[in-house]
């Protein structure tokens, strides 16, 4: 992973997305707050609708951003997407009633949606080769990890000596360090890296009638999750993107209930019991680049779908466990495995897309797998909190049911001649295209 840092580009584009993350980080741990200030104990009725409404920005907005900044320059649409999201984060301590909050968070989710597949689309082409390229996909999964175990430890440490409301001003000082570093670098044009773009004379990739930047608005909404569903090797991911949401909502929707009210500890262990998720995550994101030199994506991915599967599954019997430690144990052990898992089946995607997809199309598959991909979060969530309040035993085995279900589709879909060592040469990864 080190070397893909000794890029410059990609080095200033990474700090970017880190200091980008740990604001966002700040700026969870506010708006909490801020619910509770507004809301008092409706606190988390406010949460949960703004948690729904930030699904349903990715999912609405990411397509539709893409389609409508096509023709922009790529390191334009990034920062313009931090300032407006800066701006929105200096606004929120402003704020005097719910429905204030609902919109701002609207509109810093719809920046986070036109800003992350951009800033995923732009990689391939700084990094054309395919380890760096793994490496920075593994270096990406460790930053959204720390963000989610790390920023909460700031939070907690600024919060010692500034109100939460000056959070936010964390918030906007990491997405204008994030906007400053994009506009440092110079940004390749789509698919010109060496990415292998099987893409025609006109631009249209093979057997597609739909064109990409330059076809109506309407068709090229659609674009990212029609190069998906056409392209064979990419229609696994789909079902694969169901089978971690399934896993991952229950971990982040259940363990507070679990830890405070199955084994009865307080906050803390909440935060330990989530940071052992994270951990495994971690674990994966690690061993990836090096794993992935030897195995190819589809056992790798498959393998560890099957792990954050077993896991769930394995939830009813240590909810059973008597003693509080040992069962909060058996818990965290089986979150470090989610973690694991879900870091092997969700990191390489972009891979697979990298291979893929014409180059020009880069933006748009990314959009489409952004979107497509909190769609199943959208649904997941709700069924997990839903599902939990009949019974956690249950939740967690019929979550595992569904990624049970959405491993075996992904193992069914998935055509056996993309599943070689990803070290092949740059001239044998055009042979997988979409049609």
């Amino acid at each position: 992973m080190i070397r893909a840092l000794s890029h410059p580009v990609y080095r200033r584009l990474f700090v970017a997305q880190v200091v980008a993350l740990a604001g966002t980080g700040l700026a969870t741990v506010a708006l909490g707050l801020l619910a509770y200030d507004l809301a008092g104990p409706r606190a988390g009725a406010v949460l949960g609708t703004a948690l729904a409404i930030k699904m349903v920005a990715y999912v609405v907005v990411a397509p539709l951003a893409a389609a409508v900044v096509a023709r922009l320059p790529r390191r334009r649409v990034l920062v313009g997407a931090d300032v407006l999201r800066c701006a929105v984060a200096a606004a929120l301590p402003f704020v005097g009633a719910v429905w204030q909050v609902y919109l701002l968070i609207f509109v810093l989710q719809a920046a986070s949606a036109t800003f992350t597949p951009t800033f995923q689309s732009v990689i391939p082409d700084v990094l054309p080769d395919e380890d760096d390229y793994t490496a920075a996909l593994s270096l990406s999964r460790l930053a959204y990890d720390l963000e989610s175990v790390l920023s909460p430890v700031l939070a907690a440490a600024l919060l010692l000596v500034v109100p939460f409301t000056s959070l936010f001003a964390g918030t906007s000082v990491g997405f204008a360090a994030s906007a400053l570093l994009v506009l440092t670098v110079t940004i390749p044009r789509t698919g010109s890296a060496g990415v292998p773009d099987s893409s025609d004379a006109s631009g249209t990739a093979a057997g597609d009638d739909e064109t990409g930047e330059d076809g109506p608005f309407a068709a090229r909404v659609r674009r990212g999750a029609s190069v998906l569903v056409r392209t064979p090797a990419l229609r696994p991911v789909l079902a694969l993107n169901l089978a971690v949401a399934a896993a991952g909502a229950f971990v982040i929707v259940q363990s507070v209930v679990i830890v405070r009210d199955t084994f009865g500890q307080g906050d803390g262990t909440v935060a330990l019991v989530l940071a052992a998720n994270g951990a495994g995550s971690m674990l994966g994101a690690f061993a990836l680049p090096r794993l992935l030199r030897r195995v190819d994506e589809r056992r790798v991915m498959l393998t560890g779908a099957a792990l954050l599967t077993g896991a769930t599954a394995l939830v009813p019997l240590a909810l059973r466990v008597a003693d509080p430690r040992a069962g909060l144990v058996a818990i965290g052990a089986l979150w470090v495995v989610v973690g694991l898992g879900w870091a092997a089946a969700e990191t390489p995607v972009g891979r697979l897309i990298r291979r893929s997809v014409p180059g020009r199309d880069l933006p748009a598959a990314f959009a489409g797998q952004f979107s497509l991909s909190h769609a199943c979060w959208l649904v997941t969530y709700p069924v997990a909190g839903w599902l939990g309040a009949v019974g956690l035993a249950r939740a967690a085995l019929v979550l595992a049911v569904v990624a049970a279900g959405a491993s075996v589709a992904a193992a069914a879909l998935w055509p056996r001649t993309t599943g070689t060592v990803a070290a092949r040469r740059p001239a044998e990864r055009t042979e997988v295209t979409t049609r």
